[in-house]
């Protein structure tokens, strides 16, 4: 079955998919539908619900430049309060009106004749807009470990992103694989709970303070009543924030200030040498993700909390056994292990212009022009595509920069009275290549480790390899002689 579909067809409704509507209505383009796969918009904010779930990027940061939130009740917001502000934004520039939820895509044909998307519904409907603009973002398909006897475990087991809340951990012996972001956020709550509670480290993570106070009520006022109070905060916590990519991007000697603050955390915080060396990474700050947290490292040191860094070799029935040959018996186990990253976009069934499909464009790894568009895909536009993620920054500024390069490819289609736009194959390939050979000095290529940041041949297909004011610079206007305009 088939409908006509409106002009443009946005999928997903978190940050990128409201920001991309927002602005479409603002610039004066009504013909579009957001398609959202849940019953709510929020995105990976309606979906991670998980205790302790909260922004490490400051609140007020973490927000649309255009839709300032002087309300943020602390510095680093929870995620009921982020998701309460993204309902609040989608309802005041009245975007809901185009959002179908509950609609899932399951494959984007793009029909040479017609010049337009099949965009295919999981309830059997296949819309046929001109432009397609995919926001489903990079933390939104869970990874979960692959270890031997996983399937026979009889006790209760669930991803931090899927959290079972109807399920008691008081008194449960528990057990937490993985310590990254969301791991560092829940252990504590966990720990405070379970009777017992073994956290499995792959990888010690480095961890700095967390600054985060409750913003008073006075000065809660004064950003709502003051003009320019709010935007001067958010700038100096901008500028705050890019100072921190100095050792990722231009040498990862220039780390050392970064590694001292977070030693020192170490050493404040662990007063037992042999648990202090498990927690102290051995490679280069950066490399990996780092966290923040003021509470994880007391939870590791509580009498019913302990640190497994022997590798798990099997899950029984009721266990989990280790490398050095100890078993825990435990109830209940909860994946810390964060998302499929690359692979939520090269699973994309997506197939363009000729009839090729996206794995075939991607056979030697996902990239894109300037992080949104892919030559053969015309009018195809990726949020938070391949290298837009960040290690340092807000990536609703990424977002917001990319929403701008397709209002500018879309305006370039009006201005020409053109059909389709797309990328020329050797402008996506000096673009790429230029920025791999950055990425490949780069910290999370040097600095000793291995991360979600990089693909199965150790090449970063995630990050940006500068400063997210580079890339507003380049990237936030798409150049005409950069792209094949068919009309």
């Amino acid at each position: 079955m088939s409908e006509r579909a409106p002009a443009i067809v946005i999928i997903g409704a978190g940050f990128a998919g409201l920001g991309m509507a927002i602005r479409l209505k603002q610039n004066g383009f009504h013909d579009f539908v957001v398609l959202e796969k849940s019953e709510a918009l929020g995105g990976t904010w309606h979906d991670n619900t998980y205790p302790g779930c909260a922004c490490d990027v400051p609140s007020h940061m973490y927000s649309f430049s255009f839709e300032l939130n002087p309300g943020w009740t602390r510095m680093f917001a929870p995620q009921p309060e982020i998701w309460a502000y993204m309902e609040r934004t989608a309802d005041k520039y009245r975007v809901r009106e185009h959002i179908r939820f509950n609609t899932a895509v399951d494959a984007m044909e793009y029909d040479d004749e017609a010049r337009r998307w099949n965009v295919l519904l999981a309830d059997g409907t296949t819309l046929t807009p001109k432009a397609v603009v995919s926001g489903i973002g990079a933390l939104h398909v869970p990874s979960y470990p692959d270890l031997p006897g996983i399937d026979r475990f009889r006790g209760t087991a669930f991803h931090s992103a899927e959290w079972d809340h109807s399920y008691d951990l008081a008194g449960k012996r528990v057990a937490v694989i993985g310590t990254g972001a969301s791991a560092v956020q829940f252990v504590p709550r966990v720990a405070k709970k379970a009777a017992e509670l073994v956290v499995f480290q792959r990888t010690a993570p480095w961890i700095q303070p967390k600054p985060d106070v409750a913003i008073p009520a006075p000065v809660r006022t004064l950003f709502k009543t003051v003009p320019g109070a709010a935007r001067a905060f958010r700038n100096a916590i901008y500028w705050t924030l890019e100072a921190r990519a100095v050792g990722f991007t231009i040498d990862p000697r220039l780390s050392g200030p970064q590694e001292l603050l977070a030693r020192r955390h170490i050493a404040r915080q662990i007063p037992d040498p042999e648990l202090r060396a498990k927690v102290t990474p051995d490679y280069t700050i950066g490399c990996k993700r780092i966290l923040l947290s003021n509470d994880y490292y007391p939870a590791l040191m509580r009498p019913n909390v302990e640190l497994e860094t022997s590798a798990i070799t099997e899950v029984t029935e009721n266990s989990i056994v280790t490398k050095d040959g100890r078993e825990y018996e435990v109830d209940c186990i909860i994946y810390g292990t964060g998302f499929k990253v690359t692979d939520a976009l090269s699973e994309l069934r997506v197939t363009g212009r000729g009839g090729v499909k996206l794995q075939e464009i991607w056979a030697d790894g996902i990239e894109a022009h300037r992080g949104t568009t892919v030559p053969g895909l015309p009018n195809f536009f990726m949020l938070l595509g391949p290298n837009t993620g960040l290690g340092h920054n807000s990536v609703v500024f990424m977002i917001e920069v990319q929403i701008q390069h397709v209002l500018s490819c879309l305006r370039l289609l009006q201005e020409t009275g053109g059909d389709a736009i797309e990328p020329k194959p050797e402008a996506a390939r000096r673009f790429n290549d230029r920025l791999h050979r950055r990425l490949r000095r780069a910290v999370w290529n040097e600095g000793g480790c291995t991360s979600w940041y990089l693909d199965d041949q150790g090449v970063n297909r995630t990050l940006w390899p500068g400063h997210t004011f580079e890339f507003w610079a380049t990237c936030r206007k798409a150049k005409p002689e950069e792209y094949t305009i068919t009309r």
